[in-house]
């Protein structure tokens, strides 16, 4: 199937299936005009590549997982579930200095707050 095909079968644009191309995660083939051609076990691979960043991470993380799916073994699917726990992990970090941030601004609401009602009853 050309490029246009996969992207209609799984809801991703073609320019984000050709950066997936340029970074490895994705592989064609070339018609003789030049054309991409993908089969259907692309379908699934994109769909799980999808899931991947709907899960935060990036393509460089991705590039590094992908060996499980192609060869799967043991020693491929323990360096998956690391380097998923890190990223995990990572993330929960992410959100614990969101989650500080976000703490400071509600601090800086309630002073602002305060200082117009004085500006107010002023």
């Amino acid at each position: 199937m050309r490029i246009g095909d996969l992207a209609a079968r799984t809801g991703v644009s073609v320019r984000s299936l050709r950066y997936y191309e340029e970074q490895g995660l994705l592989v064609s083939t070339r018609s003789p005009s030049g054309q991409r051609r993908y089969t259907d076990k692309e379908i699934d691979r994109v769909r799980f590549i999808q899931r991947l960043y709907a899960a935060g991470l990036t393509s460089r993380t991705i590039a590094e997982l992908l060996p499980c799916v192609d060869s799967p073994t043991a020693q491929n699917a323990d360096a998956a579930w690391e380097q998923l726990h890190q990223e995990r992990d990572r993330i929960t970090q992410h959100i614990e200095e969101l989650a500080r941030a976000r703490d400071a601004l509600d601090q800086l609401i309630a002073i602002n707050r305060e200082h117009r009602s004085r500006l107010a009853a002023g």
